[in-house]
C-alpha cells in the first residue's frame, strides 16, 4: 500500500475493517486506547455515517470524500452522522486529524479509500462466530437486517480484495492480548516505525536471561518432550559433538519454538514476508534481506554473563536458494516451500556440550511474567530428567517403514549430458566451475513422523550443522558439513566451504587410500581453491581491507560416510557494516554455485529447469546480539505435505571443471546421497 503521509502534520491512518462480528469495534477501541500512551489518536467508527441498512456502498463513498481526504490532508474532517431512528442525516460532526487516526467499519479499507490509507488491517472470524458475536452486541436491533447487510457485504467483496491488500491480518476473538500484538506489528511495518519509535524503544528494553543447569542431556529426550508437539520447532544439533576432532563448531545444540510472550513466525515468499504473534500477522512487501536488516541488521543486546554462546535468543530457520533474486539471481517460477521460514524465539535451550552444561534463555523486560515461570518450570524438568548423551536410555529407533522409493530427476544419461554441457560452457569462457544438481523424490502415503526420521539420519551421520526444522505443511532434516557463514557479535566473519569428496570404507587401509586420494587429487584442490577465491571476493565486499585471509586451504576432514576437502576463509567486518547486507553479498553459499557465481547461477538456470527450494540455502539462526551461524542446506531430506501424503526429497550435485569426468562426477553424486539413503534403508535409483 502507498503511503500518503510523511509531512509535517499529517496523520498516519490505520484502517480497522472486516466484516460485520470479526471484532473490529473492540479491537480498534483497545489498540486506541494503547496507542494514546505515547500518541494523540483519534477514531472514527464508519457505522455511524452509513446511509440505513442498504447503505454500505453509499456510506463507502461519503466517508472517502467527506473522512479520509481531509484527514490524509492534514485537515479537519466535518461530516453527518446518520440518525438511524429516523432514517435521515443526523448533526454535523467533526473528526481531528491527530497524530494517528484510526478508521473502524466494513470497507473501511475499500479501493477507494486505500490511497489515503498508512495501513490496512483486516480482521477474520468464522461466519457463525462472526454472527453470535453482531447480534449478541447489538441484540434485536440487527437481527432483521443480518442477511440484508451481509448480502451487501458479499456483493462489495465480489469486486474488491481488502484482505489480500491489507498489511495486518487479525484473526478476531482471539483473546485479551490482541491489541498489544497489533501495537508491536504496527511497530514493525517500515512506514510506521520511526513514529512509534517509544514503542519500538520498549522491545530495545528487553534483556536475555539465562538460567545454568549441571547437566548434559541427551538432546533427542528434550527435543520431544518440550517441543514435540509444537508445529514450530527448531532443533541446531551439533550431533558429532561426542567425536568431533573441530569441537569449536560442535560445541553447543539450540532447540527452540515459536511459543511464549514474544514469539513469532516468519516466512517470505517472492517478495513479501508475513509475520504472525499470536492472532497477529503482519504482510511487509519488499526484499528479505532488507527485511532482516530492519530487525537485525546492526544487532545491540549483549549476551547474559558468563554464556559463550553466539546464539542469546532471535530467529532460526532457513534461507532457500531462490532467495538468491536478491542477490544478483533470476526468478524462477516459486517453489512449494517459502523462499525463507525462520521463527522468533524468546526462550530456548542451549546445550553446551563442551562444559557439559544446559541454558535455559528467556526473554524479558523485568516485570513478572506468569507464563516464562511455567515454561521454566517444564524445561528444567525436561533437561534434568533427560539422560545423558550415550547412554542405553538414548538409542534411537528405527526409521519408518517401509523405507522411501526414490525416483531421480535426472537419468544417469541425462546427467552425464548436462555435465557435458558444463563444459562446453567453460571451454567457451563463460564460467570456470559449475556446481551441477540434481533431486531424488519420494512419495509416502499418510503423514510422516519427521523425528524418527530425522533421529536415524543423526545415528548414521553425525555432523557439526545437523538440523531438524519443522514448520506448518514442511520439515527439513539435515546432517550438513558444511558451514556457510558464521558472524559473531564482535563482527569476526568465517566461511568454510567443502569442495572435494570421497566415500568412506569399511576396510581401514582402503578408507585410509581414499583419503590420501582426496588430499592428492589436483582436479579437488582446484575445483576448492577456486570456490575460495569466490568466497574471498564475497567477504571483501563489506570487510575491513587487509583482514580477509586464508587460514586453512584444502584441509580433508572424515565423517561417517564421507572424506571432504574443506578450506576456512576469515575476515573482520567494516564497523558500521550492516550485517544483512554481509551475508547477503555472501548468499548462496558459492560451494553450491560455482563462479563466476552471477553468470553460473543463470547457467544452472537452465541446465536444472527447477527451483532447488530449501537445497543449497542456507540454515541456521541470526541472534538479538548481531552474530549468526548457518550452514549450507546439504545432506538434507526435505519433507513436504502433498495431499494426504508426503513428498520427500534430497538435492544432491557436485562441482563440474574442465578436467571433470563425467562418470566419475555420476559416482560422487550416489556417494553423497548414500549416507541419507543407507539411514533410510533406501537406494540410490536404478
Amino acid at each position: 500500500m502507498e503511503a500518503h503521509s510523511g509531512r509535517a502534520g499529517v496523520p498516519l491512518i490505520l484502517a480497522v475493517d472486516g466484516r460485520s462480528g470479526a471484532g473490529k469495534t473492540t479491537l480498534a477501541v483497545e489498540l486506541a486506547a494503547l496507542l494514546r500512551e505515547h500518541h494523540r489518536v483519534s477514531l472514527f467508527h464508519l457505522e455511524e455515517i452509513y446511509p440505513g441498512w442498504d447503505g454500505l456502498a453509499g456510506g463507502l463513498a461519503r466517508y472517502v470524500e467527506s473522512v479520509l481526504r481531509p484527514l490524509a490532508a492534514g485537515g479537519t474532517a466535518t461530516w453527518h452522522a446518520w440518525d438511524w431512528e429516523r432514517g435521515t442525516d443526523g448533526p454535523l460532526r467533526r473528526t481531528e486529524p491527530a497524530e494517528i487516526v484510526l478508521v473502524e467499519g466494513v470497507g473501511a479499507s475499500c479501493a477507494a479509500a486505500r490511497p489515503y490509507l498508512d495501513a490496512a488491517l483486516w480482521v477474520e472470524a468464522p461466519d457463525d462466530v462472526r454472527r453470535t458475536s453482531a447480534l449478541t452486541r447489538d441484540g434485536d436491533t440487527f437481527a432483521p437486517f443480518w442477511q440484508r447487510w451481509a448480502e451487501q457485504e458479499l456483493a462489495w467483496l465480489a469486486q474488491d480484495d481488502p484482505a489480500g491488500n491489507a498489511d495486518l491480518i487479525v484473526q478476531g476473538h482471539r483473546g485479551l492480548g490482541t491489541p498489544h500484538e497489533v501495537r508491536l506489528a504496527l511497530s514493525g511495518l517500515p512506514r510506521w516505525a520511526a513514529p512509534m519509535s517509544p514503542e519500538r524503544a520498549g522491545r530495545r528494553g528487553l534483556q536475555v536471561h539465562a538460567e545454568r543447569l549441571e547437566h548434559e542431556p541427551s538432546t533427542p529426550e528434550v527435543f520431544a518432550g518440550l517441543y514435540g508437539s509444537s508445529p514450530s520447532a527448531v532443533w541446531l544439533d551439533s550431533s558429532d559433538a561426542a567425536e568431533t576432532t573441530a569441537p569449536e563448531r560442535s560445541r553447543f545444540t539450540i532447540l527452540a519454538d515459536d511459543g511464549g510472550r514474544y514469539g513469532q513466525s516468519v516466512r517470505h515468499r517472492a517478495g513479501l514476508t508475513e509475520v504472525t504473534a499470536g492472532a497477529v500477522t503482519a504482510r511487509i512487501p519488499g526484499q528479505f534481506f532488507r527485511w532482516l536488516d530492519g530487525v537485525w541488521g546492526r544487532g545491540s543486546m549483549r549476551a547474559p554473563a558468563g554464556y559463550e554462546c553466539g546464539f542469546a535468543l532471535g530467529w532460526l530457520g532457513y534461507l532457500g536458494y531462490e532467495l538468491k533474486r536478491e542477490t544478483g539471481g533470476a526468478s524462477l517460477p516459486a517453489a512449494p516451500l517459502p523462499d525463507a521460514a525462520l521463527i522468533f524465539a524468546g526462550r530456548a535451550v542451549v546445550v553446551d556440550h563442551q562444559q557439559q552444561c544446559t541454558f535455559l534463555l528467556t526473554l524479558g523486560d523485568g516485570t513478572a511474567d506468569p507464563e516464562c515461570g511455567r515454561w521454566l518450570d517444564t524445561a528444567r524438568v525436561a533437561v534434568l530428567g533427560a539422560p545423558a548423551p550415550g547412554s542405553r536410555a538414548t538409542r534411537n529407533p528405527a526409521p519408518p517403514r517401509p523405507s522411501p522409493v526414490f525416483t531421480a530427476r535426472d537419468t544417469r544419461a541425462g546427467y552425464l549430458g548436462k555435465i557435458k554441457e558444463s563444459q562446453a560452457e567453460i571451454g567457451e569462457g563463460n564460467t570456470y566451475e559449475v556446481c551441477l544438481t540434481t533431486a531424488l523424490e519420494a512419495r509416502l502415503e499418510g503423514t510422516v513422523n519427521p523425528l524418527p526420521l530425522y533421529l536415524a539420519l543423526r545415528e548414521a551421520n553425525p555432523a557439526p550443522f545437523a538440523h531438524l526444522l519443522r514448520f506448518p505443511g514442511a520439515v527439513l532434516a539435515s546432517t550438513s558439513p558444511e558451514r556457510f557463514l558464521r558472524l559473531d557479535a564482535d563482527g569476526f566473519l568465517r566461511a568454510e566451504p567443502i569442495k572435494g569428496t570421497r566415500r568412506r570404507s569399511a576396510d581401514p587401509v582402503e578408507d585410509e587410500a581414499l583419503r590420501r586420494d582426496l588430499a592428492a587429487s589436483l582436479k579437488d584442490r582446484a575445483e576448492n581453491i577456486m570456490i575460495v577465491d569466490l568466497l574471498r571476493n564475497d567477504l571483501s565486499h563489506f570487510a575491513v581491507p587487509g583482514s580477509v585471509t586464508v587460514s586453512r586451504l584444502c584441509a580433508i576432514e572424515s565423517y561417517a560416510t564421507v572424506h571432504q576437502m574443506v578450506s576456512t576463509i576469515d575476515a573482520r567486518l567494516r564497523p558500521g557494516s550492516s550485517r544483512a547486507e554481509a551475508v547477503s553479498a555472501a548468499f548462496p553459499a558459492g560451494s553450491m554455485t560455482g563462479a563466476p557465481k552471477i553468470s553460473t547461477m543463470a547457467l544452472l538456470d537452465r541446465l536444472e529447469n527447477a527451483p532447488r527450494g530449501a537445497y543449497s540455502g542456507a540454515a541456521g539462526y541470526f541472534s538479538l546480539t548481531g552474530a549468526a551461524d548457518l550452514a549450507v542446506v546439504i545432506r538434507t531430506l526435505v519433507l513436504e505435505d502433498d495431499d494426504g501424503a508426503t513428498r520427500v526429497s534430497l538435492g544432491v550435485g557436485g562441482a563440474i571443471t574442465a578436467d571433470s569426468v563425467p562418470a566419475e562426477e555420476w559416482e560422487e553424486v550416489r556417494t553423497k546421497a548414500f549416507g541419507v539413503l543407507s539411514a533410510l534403508g533406501s537406494r540410490f535409483p536404478d
